[in-house]
């Protein structure tokens, strides 16, 4: 039992204890010189101090906040990542040390305490216009013919840009190319101006004998919408006598047997050429340059066994005589036109061609965010997103600024049409879902300024012309780099008048791919990559690899668990007891 008397007894003990041992020292400092003296009582306060050192982690986090803020007084930089939290704007030119940890705004996202918090990309705020313009020189220096040139210019159009300036020579060599470069930037002129002129110079040749039905050239897009959109440019040419037929999916009996005419370029979505070639109501016996358009997706898993299927039946070579040439021999022209391209080319197009023969011309810019477009990514809960939507586009459709909603499933897509119908705001849908007659026009709806509102899945993202588009707002982000590249595109476009100006506004959820997208765009912002990483076109295939990989684990966890469940069983069973094998089955 503790008593008072056994506590002073200990008293007594410990404090004996205590004079002993300063005495102890007390002998030991007289032996010491002074400046010993001084270290030992030195050590002895820090040793008694109840303030420890910094930690790394705060000492990190010092430096972090230091070099910001010298970052943004000192330099006086533009800033490039704009945070809710301004301890974490990036700024122009800011770089980071090898070892140090890259501050994301979007770390945290995870957590539901994360919702409201944002960050704004804004690469250019200002003068990209001067950039982008630089060194492009003139459509006489690509070696077009001065009657193209002159169309050109009679729709507002005198200087190239850098994918015409590069591709337009590259198709006129004869070359068979991939042309890669930005969204908005004109491929579809980089690739039909050529070919156009291509088309002259082989109708003037001595060996051409004209037929019915059997087109010099074949572009070939996915979708029936960018069909109808390049056939709209391919009538700038007719005045120099070329001519075209633009050939989608529907009423195929009639096309079927239609009337045969002359015509020297066909424009046609896959399923529909191919079952007109199938059927000979289009000959390609002709065909002397094929085109495909958004190959990024005509080569996807999706796709690509119907399009190598057609391509097989032709004979391509890596070059073939070029325009001005006289001599038709046999070979055909292979162009491939993105602004993504799949990893996977090489193996796709083994049947067709070999791939390593094909120029690459690859634009500066592409697979790069858009660096006039200011990309402003929102932290939101599932609950939070109708009323945010429905305040973006009241705001939009009061300064008559046309939207574009991007989400990632049909059902989504049509809820937010009605919602913003319902809402008072006139809008109009578009996806893969819905039939073909009443998928027709509307696009058009929006391109004429009908209404400024459109609602979209990822059928919208690839290829069409959106020049009006100014805001594009991605309601559900996409899983992947490639899609995310797309939707962005439909922004920021060039015109006759130069560069548009546009914003993209995205919900991000908590969704773990969602945020690892999001992550992975603000870090190579913040780290200069001069591309995004992980660019595959190739979704399907992602998809694919993805559950193969899921299922590969999920196998060895369960083998692991038996061989553990084995294991203990065999410990905990005496020798003269069989196990029961079916749990381990």
């Amino acid at each position: 039992m503790f008593t008072l008397s056994s506590y002073y007894s200990s008293v007594m003990v410990l404090s004996k204890a205590l004079r002993t041992t300063l005495l102890t020292q007390r002998v030991l400092m007289s032996s010491l010189s002074a400046q010993d003296k001084l270290d030992a009582l030195s050590q002895k306060i820090m040793s008694t101090t109840l303030v420890s050192p910094p930690s790394k982690k705060w000492k990190q986090k010092i430096k972090q906040k230091e070099k910001a803020k010298e970052t943004s007084v000192k330099l006086n930089q533009p800033c490039i990542i704009e945070c809710k939290n301004p301890e974490l704007n990036h700024y122009q030119n800011q770089s980071y040390d090898k070892f140090d940890v890259i501050p994301l705004a979007s770390k945290g996202w995870n957590h539901y305490k994360s919702k409201g918090d944002y960050f704004v990309v804004n690469i250019h705020p200002v003068g990209y216009e001067a950039i982008s313009r630089i060194d492009l020189g003139s459509f006489e220096d690509t070696g077009l013919r001065p009657e193209i040139i002159d169309i050109f210019q009679k729709k507002g159009l005198t200087t190239p840009t850098e994918i015409q300036k590069l591709g337009i020579p590259s198709l006129l060599s004869g070359q068979s190319s991939i042309l890669v470069a930005e969204t908005g930037c004109g491929k579809t002129l980089s690739f039909l101006a050529p070919l156009v002129q291509q088309i002259l110079a082989w109708k003037a040749s001595p060996q051409y004998k004209p037929d019915l039905n059997a087109p010099l050239g074949l572009i070939v897009s996915p979708g029936r919408e960018l069909v109808f959109q390049i056939g709209e440019v391919a009538a700038w040419f007719a005045e120099l006598g070329i001519t075209y037929k633009v050939i989608s999916g529907t009423d195929m009996k009639r096309k079927m047997n239609a009337e045969k005419e002359q015509v020297d370029l066909v424009i046609a979505s896959l399923g529909a050429l191919s079952k007109l070639t199938t059927s000979g109501t289009i000959s390609t016996r002709n065909v002397r340059h094929v085109i495909l358009d958004e190959a990024d997706t005509l080569l996807d898993d999706s796709f690509n066994d119907k399009m190598v299927h057609y391509l097989s039946r032709m004979k391509f070579q890596q070059k073939v005589n070029s325009e001005g040439e006289e001599d038709l021999s046999d070979g055909l022209q292979l162009t491939l036109v993105g602004a993504t391209m799949p990893t996977s080319l090489t193996e796709i197009l083994e049947e067709v061609v070999d791939a390593s023969t094909l120029q690459r011309i690859m634009t500066s810019r592409a697979h790069q965010l858009l660096p006039h477009v200011p990309q402003k990514f929102l932290r939101l809960g599932p609950g939070q997103k109708p009323s945010e939507l429905l305040k973006i586009i009241k705001r939009d459709v009061k300064h008559n600024i046309p939207v574009i909603i991007f989400s990632n499933k049909t059902s989504t897509c049509d809820w937010i049409s009605m919602f913003l119908q319902e809402s008072g705001v006139d809008s109009v849908n578009l996806n893969k879902a819905m039939l073909i007659q009443v998928r027709e026009g509307q696009l058009a709806k929006y391109q004429q300024g009908i209404v400024n509102v459109i609602s979209c899945t990822d059928v919208a993202s690839r290829g069409l012309d959106t020049t009006r588009a100014r805001h594009v707002i991605n309601y559900d982000i996409p899983y992947y780099i490639s899609d995310y590249i797309h939707r962005a595109g439909r922004t920021g476009r060039h015109s006759p008048h130069g560069l548009i100006r546009g914003v993209v506004t995205n919900f991000v959820s908590n969704n773990p791919r969602e945020i690892e997208l999001v992550q992975t765009i603000e870090k190579s912002v913040r780290t200069m990559e001069k591309t995004l990483p992980n660019v595959n076109a190739n979704v399907r295939r992602i998809i694919h690899h993805r559950y193969l990989k899921k299922q590969e684990t999920q196998t060895e966890r369960q083998k692991q668990k038996q061989d553990g469940e084995t294991e203990k069983s065999a410990t905990e069973t005496s020798s003269e007891e069989t196990p029961d094998t079916e749990r381990y089955q």
